[in-house]
């Protein structure tokens, strides 16, 4: 879809993010001279009453809650196309999933993140509402009291109760959904739920966070329904906490702890934490005003109705320049020792956010020595479409190139690709990994053993029925060029 100007009464900053049902949009409320995040349907879900009924239903959810851990809904509407909306706050510190990509956390970390959702959970239990899709992605940061003299903090909230259920509809046979490597086995069997079915995802999301690896990786909901035992914790992690946790992720749920707060509460025990009630974590990006006020918006496009396309680029074309104003916004992660209940992350290289009208990708700072601002034309294309390429040096992804960089550009495309572009300079391709990327459907292959040691990822997503997201990374590290290929945002689409 194209970029609105308004939603509403609430103008239109830039795209966050989107999934099947929905998109959510950074919007400024004008009357209220604050960002807030906007959540409206999907056009091709505006005649679906089911699907409607659970947008508007998450609405209610969130409402029926007043908890700081929980992502409060401030105002719903219809647009003139009679799509729904939601007006939730906007969580400008990002998601977990993020936070994770940077690395892993340390134990007293872990527990403060687990401490806060457990509170949220609670707060969802207690108003009769199970959560069912609790997973890194939709656990939220938001900045807390941004104008107090004492260092900026942030919150961490439970968001996305699309397929949140009502405990007496949970009851009985209902609707399978969730994420497989989170869910509960009865989730993903179709039975009837209770808060022992959330208890087991945040027993999930525990071991991730203090053990550093997901304990499972299951590839669907069947796989969930027979999860096998997992992989013993570290060593390093204090005794007993291994016990407890291993207690929430129990196949059968009467072995489980009787409520999350038990769990909670054990947990903490057990490895030593006796934290406030209500602590929460310091912030680690600074505020960033440029991306939560009004702007200008983008001309809409139209891509060409016959644009279909089998094989990519062997390597990136050459650009037509055009000017355009960039957005650069310096994201520096700092790091505090142990404060209890609040978030002391891990110091990592400083980085830089571009964002133009179309892109947004964040990446380390030396790879933004060489941008280039412009579109580009795809062979067999017979038009320009936008791109943009940010690399450590000039010519960065020339061949026999080793420097760093990223190149991110539009291309027409009804279908992913058969075939991806070939790296002869590296060493065998990886298997290509096909997937979702905001509900889009992706692939992604890497080329270990590049010149110098580097490694080199091209992604393609479909972005809309006609146009295909064409992503090259070049990195010394895998690692690294994930980080960024995580956080590249695509508007208008």
């Amino acid at each position: 879809m194209s970029t609105p100007t308004r939603l509403g009464r609430y103008s239109v900053r830039r795209r966050i993010g989107s999934g099947g049902f929905a998109t959510v949009w950074l919007c400024y409320d004008e009357q209220l001279d604050s960002p807030v995040a906007v959540k409206v349907l999907a056009d091709n879900w505006t005649e679906d009453h089911h699907v409607r009924g659970r947008f508007l239903e998450e609405g209610r959810f969130l409402r029926k809650v007043d908890s700081p851990h929980v992502v409060p809904v401030y105002d719903a509407g219809q647009l003139e196309d009679g799509r729904p909306y939601l007006v939730m706050a906007y969580a400008d510190q990002g998601n977990l999933a993020d936070r994770l990509a940077a690395g892993p956390l340390a134990v007293a970390q872990s527990l403060a993140v687990i401490r806060q959702v457990g509170a949220g959970l609670r707060a969802l239990h207690q108003r009769g509402v199970l959560h069912r899709d609790l997973k890194p992605a939709n656990v939220l940061f938001r900045t807390v009291d941004p104008d107090a003299e004492d260092a900026l903090q942030v919150r961490a909230m439970l968001g996305d109760l699309g397929l949140g259920k009502a405990l007496d509809a949970s009851s009985r046979l209902t609707m399978i959904g969730g994420t497989p490597s989170y869910v509960s086995p009865e989730q993903a069997l179709g039975e009837g739920l209770d808060p022992r079915s959330d208890q087991y995802s945040l027993g999930v999301l525990a071991y991730q966070l203090l053990a550093g690896r997901a304990p499972y990786s299951h590839a669907s909901l069947a796989a969930a329904a027979e999860p096998p035992p997992p992989e013993p914790m570290p060593d390093h992690l204090p005794e007993g906490v291994q016990e407890v946790v291993l207690r929430a992720l129990s196949r059968n749920r009467e072995q489980r702890w009787t409520t999350v707060s038990a769990f909670v509460s054990a947990l903490t025990g057990a490895a030593g934490e006796h934290p406030t009630a209500d602590a929460v974590p310091e912030t680690w990006i600074p505020a960033d005003p440029e991306r939560t006020r009004p702007a200008a918006r983008p001309e809409s496009f139209t891509a060409p109705a016959d644009a279909s396309r089998t094989a990519l680029p062997e390597s990136s074309s050459a650009r037509r320049r055009r000017r355009w104003p960039w957005v650069v916004a310096a994201v520096l992660v700092t790091a505090t020792a142990g404060l209890g209940g609040y978030l002391a992350f891990p110091q990592v290289s400083p980085t830089v956010t571009l964002t133009d009208d179309n892109f947004s990708v964040t990446v380390p700072r030396a790879w933004a020595a060489h941008v280039d601002e412009g579109q580009w034309t795809p062979p067999h294309a017979d038009a320009d479409y936008d791109a943009l390429s940010a690399g450590a040096t000039a010519g960065w992804n020339a061949e026999g190139s080793a420097a760093s960089g990223v190149f991110i550009g539009l291309m027409p495309g009804t279908e992913i690709p058969e075939q991806m572009p070939g790296h002869p300079e590296c060493g065998e391709p990886e298997q290509p990994n096909r997937s979702f990327v905001d509900a889009d459907p992706a692939v992604t292959v890497g080329f270990p053993d590049c010149p110098d040691g580097a490694v080199v990822v091209e992604r393609v997503v479909q972005v809309s029925q006609s146009q295909l997201l064409w992503v090259q990374v070049r990195s010394y590290d895998r690692r690294s060029a994930n980080r960024v290929l995580d956080t590249i945002t695509v508007s208008g689409m």
